[in-house]
């Protein structure tokens, strides 16, 4: 299993910030299976309409669990440098759970449990739920890989599997702290397990297999663990809200702090994925720090949000006019390069952090033109910025 420390870095260049708690991305290499943590939104022609009235558990495994997938990639195994090493070719394993989104065979799941290091599985087969203890095990093409998002789609052919069930997909944006949710998997490969809980955070910054944030991350107490990942997250109205993803721990173990991809931006990666296999996010090419109102009092800037300490160039930033900083000062022993910008608002909506940036800018497409808003030298002024394709991602 890999240990990923939560760290917040950012496309966009913001400073790490590094957390005592390890979050833990299930690799599933065997014997150690993978954490298998889904929560899928609906695609499109399969939505099902929501509820006020919720469903009991029982309710939802009873109509869903035969939509939930257990996931084995198989890996070429690596080549050994030890000339006493054997010389027969070896394969590694890894477990996950997946979830199907469409009827003709589309199954979404995370990217970490297809893709190992930027290698995707030479094989995998996913296995459907049948009644009692049968299962029946088709093979699935990897369609595509994002390991920024940690998404991955596969398909399997409905010509060997019959009518599939379909997991209606929720919108992650309206979730709410306290809401009830369940979440359905492989955990530790005792399979089409069921565990609930409640949505316990929201807006947490995740780690991706890349190094990348995941904004808008889902906070949850429902039980995850190795083999929960790529596995739906599930609200009462029986709609998927995030893709079981990680967990911070510090046994390696369950302890009440499981965290999902957020549906939409499953959704938003899924999109592409089908139409090119290749993901591209927008960019913005600036390097910049949290600016909180005591350190901008500090500092006597005017101003709080992202202060902005360097522009890349011939980035959009660069090319719209936004400025970088180019004194160092310290405050209380951190060292904040001012002299910039400092940016208050993206297109109206105020941001107090880059990690709230970062997550504005992950929602648009390259093309896609927003506004800034910044002050310098005590001026406030907009900004009107064309976003590119990210060229680090």
């Amino acid at each position: 299993m890999k240990v990923r420390t939560a760290v917040a870095s950012i496309g966009l260049g913001a400073v790490a910030a590094v957390s005592a708690v390890a979050l833990m991305l299930g690799t599933g290499l065997l014997p150690v299976k993978t954490e298998t943590r889904t929560v899928v939104k609906d695609a499109g022609t399969n939505t099902v309409s929501m509820t006020t009235e919720g469903m009991s558990p029982q309710q939802l495994y009873d109509k869903y669990a035969q939509g939930v997938v257990e996931v084995m990639s198989t890996f070429a195994a690596t080549s050994s440098t030890d000339p006493f090493a054997p010389s027969q070719s070896q394969t590694q394993q890894a477990l996950g759970t997946g979830f199907v989104v469409s009827k003709d065979g589309y199954i979404l799941t995370n990217a970490h449990v297809v893709n190992d290091n930027g290698q995707t599985a030479k094989s995998v087969t996913v296995a459907f739920k049948g009644e009692g203890s049968d299962t029946t095990k088709v093979d699935a093409t990897v369609l595509g890989v994002d390991n920024t998002s940690d998404v991955a789609l596969l398909k399997v052919d409905t010509g060997k599997t019959g009518s599939l069930t379909v997991l209606p997909l929720g919108d992650s944006d309206k979730l709410q702290v306290g809401e009830q949710v369940v979440a359905i998997g492989n955990p530790l490969g005792y399979d089409f397990t069921l565990t609930t809980g409640v949505v316990s955070a929201l807006d947490r910054e995740l780690q991706s297999p890349n190094g990348s944030v995941i904004a808008n991350g889902i906070q949850t107490d429902a039980a995850i663990n190795s083999g929960n990942s790529g596995g739906p997250l599930i609200d009462s109205t029986g709609h998927v809200i995030g893709i079981n993803e990680q967990i911070a721990s510090q046994s390696g173990g369950n302890q009440g702090l499981g965290f999902a991809v957020p549906i939409n931006t499953a959704v938003r990666v899924m999109d592409q994925l089908k139409s090119g296999g290749e993901v591209k996010y927008a960019w913005l090419g600036i390097q910049g720090q949290t600016l909180t109102s005591d350190v901008a009092s500090a500092l006597g800037i005017d101003g709080q949000g992202v202060l902005v300490a360097k522009v890349v160039d011939g980035s959009p930033a660069a090319k719209a006019g936004v400025k970088g900083g180019s004194n160092e000062t310290s405050v209380q022993g951190q060292p904040y390069i001012t002299g910039g910008d400092v940016i208050t608002a993206i297109d109206g909506q105020q941001v107090s952090s880059m990690e709230d940036l970062a997550a504005i800018v992950s929602e648009h497409q390259p093309g896609d033109e927003v506004s800034l808003s910044v002050m310098r030298g005590g001026s406030a002024s907009d900004l009107t910025v064309p976003l590119s394709v990210n060229p680090l991602l």
